[in-house]
């Protein structure tokens, strides 16, 4: 019996911090092999469904041994569900003085340098930035982390902390002049001493791409064993981060910045201001160049009109002349050397992004109301992630309860270039076939049928009626989205949360609040969403969820995989849309006493072969095509509920 397994069947020491604590087998197996794989190098993935309890199986083991261990997992807000709930609990349960630490990315950290020289320079803020600044420094006095998360009254898209935390074109590292008082260093300090750091994907493959570029800088310490929970987030995450990216944005802040610094210099200030006049006059037109509206398409769309091409050389000759001025200044201070180093990479990347030439990768454009963002993705991460491996010869356990297809890891092994890891795939403990009905209605009209929406919404108001609300309706597009809001929203008869009406926040802790209302969500909803009890009790997924084929990167990658003699539908788009469809059924049953309905709604289910795969990838709950059935499984269920208060009235 491992030493992980000893402690988790040992009820003495979790049963009284986890009321109803009770060890499961599929729990201990999954510690078992964490356990296992610890120190030896090798890869584990390990696909553990809902309510197997996958958190403490990996943090037993990894705090049991000698470290030290990163954590990563896919959102700020898991991290610190992990740092300040799940870690100090086992660690309380364990009895053992483990030192944990809490590490995010720059942008999370205050920077004194940046503020102290933006409230001197406090002409180039609107009088709302000028107001949250002085908030941010009254709070700096007093903060110990400088995890700007501390300071809630103002909005994670405050205009200001652009203003008051770094980034990495324009931190100074050593060379700062407040870099003895730098929060981010002291987390860093901290990491670098601890024998767990919890970080997040993003963070972890920041720090990949910084090792694999050859810097000397690195933002995380080595560790014996690197866990990484929400795994099925990595294959995306890492293409960002192994790619290039450049925004008008950036572009502009550079400009910003090089004026803010060149104040305590000898510099020239009325050329430099017609030089970043020059720049800033170069973003806009090239956003200009590219049309009206929010477009996410690829580069080739565009790359041969006359005025693109013209906005785009003009902006890049502004950036060099930029440079070339602020060269000879760099020895001037070491917020000046940043802005030239700054400048040079950035007339590197648009040089770069215009020629587009370098292979397997996807040349495309983000636009929206002010910005462009410029991205250039490699089309695989697998060898880059064979690489990162081979320099880092540590443990590393991908923990997921989506990582297979059909029972099967060959999708995510090959998307991640880990052939050769282990496997092991734990189905969930809780009793789907009793707690859940899986609804599939006959009758609707095929998925592209411009009256899809409205006869899916037909269709479902007797269904939610039957839920009494308590209902998440999710949808693979926004506009699908919209057309159902305005549908259903003077035929039912409980409160309607529309994303895009307020924060995903908001509407969480709304819908939690009312306990009969009716969300309406897209992607951002299908995962990372823990609702229990009956607040949520049906799930309605619109459409099998294939991604968009106007997706600049997914499109490319089909290209890629076909003219490579592959069959991208097969190979990619499929296993994609099991994988997700998988997520947004996750959503319903999260605990063991949690009861409800899932209804996917896709005809293609029953019409197409590839349906089965869908269908045997969820979990194996009463499976129906009758409304009555949906309408008597929720009457019992309101029966259950009413001889549970009865009992607890008399008792």
């Amino acid at each position: 019996m491992t030493s992980a397994r000893n402690h988790l069947t040992d009820l003495t020491r979790f049963a009284p911090l986890l009321p109803g604590y009770q060890p499961r087998e599929p729990q201990l197996a999954m510690a078992d092999a964490v356990d296992a794989v610890i120190g030896t190098g090798g890869t584990l993935m390990v696909e553990a469904e809902t309510g197997t309890g996958k958190t403490l199986a990996y943090l037993v083991p990894a705090l049991l041994s000698e470290g030290p261990t990163l954590v990563s997992t896919g959102t700020k807000s898991l991290q610190d569900q992990l740092f300040f709930k799940d870690v100090p609990l086992v660690k309380k349960a364990l009895g053992l003085p483990r030192k944990v630490a809490l590490l995010k990315g720059r942008a999370n950290y205050l920077c004194p340098y940046r503020m102290t020289l933006h409230q001197e320079e406090a002409r180039f803020l609107t009088r709302e930035t000028a107001e949250q600044l002085q908030i941010v420094a009254h709070w700096a006095g007093r903060t110990k982390t400088g995890d700007i998360a501390e300071l809630q009254q103002i909005p994670e898209d405050a205009p200001v902390w652009p203003w008051v935390t770094s980034t990495a074109d324009n931190c100074l590292g050593t060379d700062c002049p407040n870099y003895q008082e730098c929060p981010l260093m002291k987390a860093r300090k901290e990491a670098q001493e601890a024998d767990l750091v919890v970080v997040n994907h993003h963070l972890f493959f920041a720090d990949a791409a910084l090792r694999g570029n050859g810097s000397a800088s690195e933002l995380l310490p080595s560790a014996n064993t690197v866990i990484f929970d929400e795994a099925h987030q990595l294959p995306e995450i890492a293409a960002a981060f192994f790619g290039d990216t450049l925004s008008t944005r950036q572009v502009q802040e550079l400009g910003r910045d090089s004026l803010s610094e060149a104040g305590q210099t000898a510099a020239d200030l009325a050329r430099l201001n017609q030089l970043i006049a020059a720049v800033e006059k170069g973003c806009l037109d090239l956003r200009l160049s590219l049309g009206d509206g929010e477009r996410r398409e690829p580069w080739s769309e565009v790359a041969e009109k006359e005025t693109v091409i013209e906005a785009g050389e003009t902006l890049l000759t502004a950036l060099r002349d930029l440079e070339m001025f602020l060269g000879p200044l760099a020895k001037a201070s070491r917020g000046m050397e940043a802005c030239a180093r700054r400048a040079s990479e950035q007339v590197d990347c648009l040089a770069a992004y215009l020629k587009g030439e370098q292979p397997n990768r996807v040349y495309w454009f983000e636009t929206f109301k002010r910005t462009v963002v410029l991205h250039s993705t490699p089309l695989s991460v697998a060898a880059q992630l064979r690489a990162q491996r081979e320099r880092q010869p540590c443990s590393w356990v991908l923990t997921s309860a989506t990582l297979s297809v059909g029972g099967r890891f060959e999708h995510i092994q090959k998307r991640l270039g880990m052939d050769a890891a282990t496997t092991l795939r734990l189905e969930s403990p809780f009793d789907f076939k009793r707690q859940a009905v899986f609804y599939a209605p006959d009758g609707l009209p095929a998925p592209n049928d411009p009256g899809y929406t409205a006869a899916l919404c037909d269709a479902m108001v007797p269904v939610i009626n039957a839920a009494k609300g308590r209902t998440f309706f999710l949808f693979t597009s926004h506009r699908a989205l919209r057309e159902a809001a305005q549908l259903l929203r003077p035929r039912l008869d409980y409160p309607l949360l529309v994303q895009g009406e307020s924060g995903r926040r908001e509407l969480l802790d709304s819908f939690r609040e009312k306990g009969n209302a009716v969300l309406l969500g897209t992607s951002s909803f299908w995962e990372g969403i823990d609702v229990r009890g009956e607040a949520l009790s049906c799930v309605i997924i619109d459409k099998l969820p294939f991604g968009s084929p106007g997706d600049p990167v997914a499109a490319a990658r089909i290209e890629h995989i076909n003219r490579n003699g592959g069959n991208a539908f097969r190979d990619y788009q499929l296993p994609q849309a099991v994988l997700a469809l998988r997520q947004g059924a996750g959503r319903l049953i999260r605990d063991p006493k949690d009861t409800g309905l899932l209804v996917v709604a896709d005809p293609r289910l029953l019409t197409r072969s590839y349906g089965k795969l869908f269908v045997n990838s969820l979990p194996n709950m009463t499976r129906t095509r009758k409304l009555d059935v949906v309408q008597r499984f929720f009457d019992y269920l309101a029966r259950q509920q009413e001889g549970q208060t009865t009992e607890q009235m008399e008792s």
